[in-house]
């Protein structure tokens, strides 16, 4: 039985460093680096994103607050409120993902990636709490419209619009599941303000105060839509589904089409935040391949999957005939 584990983006092809303990050992210790430093600066950038999100929106929500008093809005000041809970989640959702960044110890033998998810279940019941609020609050509206300074509220929706947008821009360029939820924050301000917007002028030039309670109905439904997907992303990955960028019928043939193999089970693969695949696999040889021709076969393995998407893989070679419990597994 051979077990053969690696991490890597580009994977490394070489034998292991007891076969070659010269060239193979620096190619893996270089491809190794390489992998270590690729997937840290992604976490990083995720921080440095959420990190900017919580003083933007925190900033603002000041800013609403002040903007609020002035026009004597209440669906401002509302906004305002909703934006300090906003920052409240942004400030946890950096937590976690920092959190993430923590290597493997003894109670954690992967690291603690899979803490970012926290962060995006957080954020997202913040969201669904936040836009049932909103739901409720322009429910009343529509019942008792009330009139609001037009010309203020027109201001800060330029304001809003602007800032929100950036902040949103920023954080969907991330990969991390942490990251889209938490731009759905910002998509929803945006759309907020753009609804503030059109109702601002609307009713400067026509005196029709139920119209912005409707299109905060609207917006609120559509932010809970998308909530809902990334909760059903996140509930995949707890699950351990397989992920959405790991073809498992395609990684068979590819392994089956090289010759010698002869049979391929117990493919199990999972991925830790989204972003971090883990594969497990046995692989049944000819009866009678020799230990050189295993490794031959495990590098060429290795080639095959290196633009699967796999960055974890435990690989365990059988031989024809041979029997194993986990066939069927």
């Amino acid at each position: 039985m051979n077990l053969v584990i690696f991490r890597t983006n580009k994977i490394a092809i070489c034998k292991p460093v007891a076969c070659d303990p010269g060239i193979s050992l620096l190619k893996k210790v270089i491809h190794l680096a390489h992998d270590h430093s690729h997937h840290h600066d992604h976490h990083h950038s995720s921080l440095k994103n959420i990190k900017l999100a919580f003083w933007i929106n925190t900033g603002f929500a000041l800013l609403e607050l002040a903007g609020g008093i002035y026009t004597n809005s209440v669906a401002i000041l509302s906004d305002a409120l909703h934006d300090f809970g906003d920052s409240l989640s942004l400030g946890l959702a950096h937590y976690f993902e920092k959190k993430s960044l923590r290597s493997r110890d003894k109670d954690f033998s992967y690291g603690y990636k899979r803490f970012s998810l926290l962060g995006a279940f957080i954020n997202s019941i913040v969201l669904i709490v936040g836009s049932v609020l909103i739901v409720k609050e322009a429910v009343e509206r529509v019942l008792n419209p009330e009139d609001v300074d037009a010309k203020g509220m027109l201001l800060l929706a330029v304001v809003g619009v602007v800032v929100n947008l950036v902040a949103m821009l920023r954080l969907r360029k991330g990969s991390s599941v942490n990251e889209r939820v938490v731009s759905l924050h910002f998509l929803e301000d945006v759309l907020g303000w753009v609804a503030v917007l059109i109702g601002s002028v609307v009713m400067m030039l026509v005196h029709l105060p139920i119209l912005d309670p409707i299109l905060s109905i609207l917006i609120a439904c559509f932010i809970l839509y998308n909530v809902y997907k990334n909760l059903r992303q996140a509930f995949h990955i707890i699950l351990q589904g397989i992920p959405e960028n790991v073809n498992i019928p395609e990684i068979k043939n590819k392994l089956l089409n090289i010759p010698g193999i002869v049979n391929v089970h117990d493919l199990h693969s999972w991925t830790m935040d989204g972003r971090y695949n883990i594969m497990t696999i046995h692989v049944v040889l000819k009866k009678g391949t020799s230990i050189e021709e295993i490794e031959t076969f495990k590098i060429r393995i290795r080639e095959n999957l290196k633009n699967q998407n796999i960055q974890h893989l435990t690989i365990e070679t059988e031989f024809e005939g041979e029997s194993c419990i986990l066939k069927e597994c």
